[in-house]
């Protein structure tokens, strides 16, 4: 019988982009070697960030890599998107500190994907289950795997880990031949409303042009980070990724970034950043040097789609939150994360909470799934897949 080891990285260059890219499948761009490698490099993740590395690799007898997780020591509940502040509270008020904790994800991005690398069902059930006993084993507060592809989950569940729904909304191509095609699904005031709404970015004198990440001068990320960056300052809050981050992963050959830039009187006033991986377009991050009304929506959304159905990609995740997506044709999708605490009493809380948010989070599927623009309802899937 062949023993797994498990072994601990404090950076991912311990490991060759090839053996961690191997245990990865389907082409997600987020947990590739190229992508998680350059936020430690570049600074976006480190102990002085909140985010430490702490990746895991599982290596067989003969020390062959055959199993991975991204992991991080977390020393504060941010960049997440899966909120458990509360629990946080709750733990210090029973004098239990919460931080640091324990989390299996990818650091700022709330998209599906996998979380338990390897191909043999063995090795990633002995990831899930090193997960949560290193928790015990070394007094951590908790352990977290968020937004976890549907096949790793019996993973988790098998080793005690308490699950948490949530939803997301995101655009399916259903063979749609183009935009026009597309929009004969929607029902005709629901269409008038899209159209209008594009009618008005267009009326604005602004125009559109896509380009890849490796086709940008210096001066043009220098504008791309002044863009992005302004939608944080806007909010109070500092970016998460800098300036030489975006471009080196633009310019990775292995990463397919592409910039959508509007334009206006010759000048590039916005961006959105979007991703392809596999059959998926990402979407996640925009800016703009000024408000127009409705091109937030046409730079993130409705050009993605075009972006979409001109290269026959099969869906657009364009980010968390959003009931707004529904009426541009985004169906709503259950994501999961799951949990696993340390002490018994905040244990219990949480699981009885969670049982009642699950059911909650069912209910407004169910109602998001009535408020879509369609003339009829499409198969859609709900659950998300990485």
């Amino acid at each position: 019988m062949t023993v797994l080891h498990v072994r601990r990285l404090r950076r991912l260059a311990e490991i060759a982009a090839g053996e961690w890219d191997r245990q990865f499948e389907g082409g997600n761009p987020f947990v590739r070697h190229d992508w998680l490698a350059r936020l430690e490099t570049h600074g976006c993740v480190s102990e002085q960030e909140g985010w430490e590395p702490s990746h895991l690799v599982v290596e067989d007898d003969s020390g062959r890599c055959v199993g991975a997780a991204p992991r991080y020591l977390k020393h504060h509940s941010y960049g997440e998107f899966v909120f458990d502040f509360a629990w946080a509270d709750a733990s210090h008020r029973i004098g239990q500190p919460y931080y640091p904790k324990y989390l299996n994800a990818i650091p700022y991005v709330p998209s599906t994907g996998p979380r338990l690398g390897g191909a043999d069902a063995a090795v990633r059930s002995r990831l899930a289950g090193y997960l949560r006993e290193s928790c015990e084993r070394e007094s951590r507060s908790s352990a977290h795997a968020l937004f976890v592809d549907e096949p790793e989950a019996t993973d988790f569940r098998s080793a005690g880990f308490i699950e948490r729904h949530d939803v997301q909304f995101q655009w399916h191509n259903r063979g749609y031949l183009d935009m026009t095609t597309f929009l004969a699904t929607f029902s005709s005031d629901k269409r008038k409303k899209f159209l209008r709404e594009r009618r008005r970015v267009a009326e604005s004198g602004i125009g559109f042009e896509v380009c890849r990440g490796a086709d940008l001068s210096s001066q043009d990320w220098d504008l791309v980070y002044r863009l992005y960056a302004g939608t944080y300052h806007e909010r109070g809050q500092l970016p998460y990724f800098t300036r030489d981050f975006l471009a080196d992963i633009g310019h990775c050959a292995a990463l397919d970034l592409r910039l959508v830039f509007a334009v206006h009187e010759q000048r590039r006033v916005a961006m959105a950043i979007l991703l392809v991986g596999g059959d998926t377009l990402y979407g996640r991050h925009w800016g703009s040097e000024a408000h127009y009304h409705s091109l937030h929506f046409e730079c993130c959304y409705h050009q993605g789609i075009e972006l979409c159905l001109r290269e026959g990609l099969a869906r657009f995740d364009a980010g968390t939150q959003g009931m707004h997506k529904l009426g541009r044709g985004f169906d709503p999708v259950a994501t999961r994360s799951f949990h696993h605490l340390s002490d018994p009493r905040l244990r219990e809380a949480v699981q009885d909470y969670l049982a009642r948010e699950r059911r909650a989070v069912a209910a407004r599927m169910d109602e998001f799934m009535h408020h879509r623009p369609y003339r009829s309802t499409p198969d859609v899937p709900v659950t998300q897949q990485g």
